[in-house]
């Protein structure tokens, strides 16, 4: 499997985990962003924003459900932005479903 984080999610390259249950994935962003960088997963393989569905939502729904723990297990205390990229143009460097937890710090007013 050529996909970056399923290769990830199958322990071939190695990760640093914040969170991990039968669904999700989560692991620290080898190339952070702010103080604290998560990347959030699903482990079924869902390309982007764009194949979300009917019937895979539930993991997304999933994900989200859990964000609040993962960042206050990180440490994140006075809050966090939660970003996801979808296609090319958006600059999603990795073709698997993906949000990133930042935070850690006051971030910039700024979204792009």
């Amino acid at each position: 499997m050529s996909c970056l984080f399923c290769r990830i999610i199958n322990g071939e390259i190695p990760s640093k985990k914040a969170f991990e249950n039968e669904n999700i994935y989560a692991f620290y962003d080898i190339a952070p962003q702010a103080p604290v960088h998560i990347l959030v997963i699903p482990k079924m393989h869902i390309e982007s924003v764009d194949g979300i569905t009917s019937e895979n939502s539930r993991i997304v729904a999933e994900i989200f459900e859990n964000v609040p723990k993962i960042a206050k297990e990180a440490g994140i205390e006075n809050g966090y932005r939660v970003i996801s990229n979808c296609g090319d143009d958006a600059c999603q460097s990795v073709h698997h479903l993906h949000f990133h937890i930042l935070g850690g710090a006051q971030l910039s007013d700024k979204m792009a």
